[in-house]
């Protein structure tokens, strides 16, 4: 792996939505709300969703300087939006929060690890 992974900015870019996905589950905003609610995601476990984007994000930037944590980092969300989308199949919940939201982010963090830390 090379110092600094190349391109970086598809780094920086996935980093600031999980800052900006972290913020507004945090709250969490009516959609949001409602998104966890279809996919039958307990209530009492709501708050840990925040903290897990942040601690993304923070290991995305970190990923920069020390690319295996970045890397790692992409792989620990790939399995955060598979397991999301395993959840959307088994609550049959196929409408936009399956197919944009879940499926973009996974293929999102599937295109940043493999362009900026793998090949």
């Amino acid at each position: 792996m090379e110092v600094i992974p190349d391109p970086v900015w598809p780094v920086v870019v996935l980093a600031l939505i999980q800052v900006a996905d972290g913020v507004m589950s945090a709250i969490p905003l009516p959609f949001i709300a409602k998104c966890l609610d279809d996919v039958h995601f307990p209530r009492r476990w709501w708050w840990v969703l925040a903290p897990v984007k942040f601690a993304a994000a923070a290991g995305l930037v970190l990923g920069i300087w020390v690319p295996w944590l970045g890397l790692v980092t992409c792989a620990a969300l790939v399995a955060y939006f598979v397991v999301a989308i395993g959840m959307h199949f088994a609550a049959r919940d196929f409408g936009r929060n399956l197919f944009v939201n879940a499926t973009g982010m996974l293929v999102s963090c599937i295109a940043v690890g493999l362009f900026c830390f793998v090949l």
